[in-house]
């Protein structure tokens, strides 16, 4: 403990494709839609969050939406910077502040990530004031968060869907033994929706409104116990140009949804077959632990028990297990020192 240490805040920070979380003082303080509107002519950063998610699919030449995460990293690196400052003067206690506070940061990261990637995650964190950067693995994250103890010699496999990709991971003794980062996740079974619309309804339906169909009726099989109603789609028609409205059944998103569905089984076997075999035994006892937005799907769970044989269970609150874990490393980081990057 340094004598200025009373200066520095700590926050723990799930940077997702999807949604930015962020943890103060144990509490979610952040938990926005990772999207900014830019302003062409000027190139500022006119929104960030929800109210430029408002925004999506709505606007006119001069403003543009950019999500600047693409599978999990930075793609657009002043974007995102510009986002993560933004949502860090945001949290209340920083926001009262008259100067900035230097930071002591976790951030995630996927476990498919280059050094080239790394190196931009951490230049993001430096340029705002951050003093101390810890970085964590999803899969890790995930797991501390699910409420896993990471720490024993015992083996336990962690999925984690978030929206750009789908970390698999073996974890024992507070490491990954094997792990697989497919980019196959909640981004990709939006646009399997809207290709889904086009070529069965002749219906061009935008990101939000497939989004919103996903979360509505989205389903991973056909034989649900307790199916969601049908929703009424509205969108453009193809053929005559004129906006339309049909009707669409959750039946109809798991026949969109399969071939995505089965490329993350087959990570899923891939792993599986990876894992030495007295890890193996440990995953037979103790099942698998879906996390992420993605694990939300209706009848994901069952469909990737019946492919395993194996018990599968969902997180309590699958959006927030990541950003909790990250929250619990921050925290005790002495006793997760060894599964931080720093």
């Amino acid at each position: 403990m340094g004598f200025f240490d009373f200066l520095t805040e700590e926050i723990a920070i799930d940077l997702g494709t999807a949604n930015t979380l962020i943890i103060h003082d144990g509490k979610v303080v952040i938990d926005s839609p990772s999207i900014v509107a830019r302003d062409r002519m000027s190139g500022k950063i006119i929104a960030t969050g929800k109210e430029a998610r408002k925004m999506q699919g709505k606007t006119h030449e001069n403003i543009k939406t950019i999500r600047p995460l693409k599978d999990g990293v930075i793609a657009d690196f002043q974007a995102s910077e510009e986002m993560i400052k933004e949502f860090v003067k945001q949290i209340p206690s920083i926001r009262k502040k008259i100067f900035p506070p230097s930071l002591r940061m976790v951030i995630c990261i996927p476990s498919g990530i280059t050094e080239v990637e790394k190196r931009a995650v951490i230049d993001s964190a430096r340029h705002m004031n951050a003093k101390d950067i810890y970085l964590i693995y999803e899969p890790m994250a995930a797991a501390i968060g699910v409420g896993v103890d990471i720490m024993e010699p015992k083996g336990n496999m962690i999925i984690d869907i978030g929206g750009g990709t789908t970390e698999i991971a073996v974890i024992a003794l507070a490491g990954i033994v094997c792990d697989q980062s497919v980019k196959v996740a909640g981004d990709l079974f939006t646009s399997d929706i809207m290709y889904y619309m086009r070529t069965q309804h002749n219906l061009y339906v935008g990101e939000t409104t497939a989004e919103k169909m996903k979360i509505q009726i989205g389903a991973a099989t056909e034989d649900l116990e307790d199916a969601p109603e049908d929703m009424m789609v509205q969108g453009r028609d193809l053929l005559s140009g004129k906006p339309k409205q049909v009707q669409v059944s959750y039946r109809e998103m798991a026949k969109a949804l399969d071939k995505s569905i089965l490329r993350i089984e087959d990570a899923v076997m891939e792993t599986l077959s990876k894992t030495p075999p007295e890890l193996a035994a440990d995953i037979y006892n103790t099942g698998i632990y879906l996390a992420g937005g993605g694990s939300m799907l209706r009848g994901l769970d069952k469909r990737l028990s019946r492919k395993t044989d194996l018990p599968v269970y969902v997180a309590e609150d699958p959006l927030r297990a990541v950003v909790r874990g990250t929250g619990i490393a921050l925290k005790n980081l002495d006793r997760f020192k060894s599964v931080l990057v720093s």
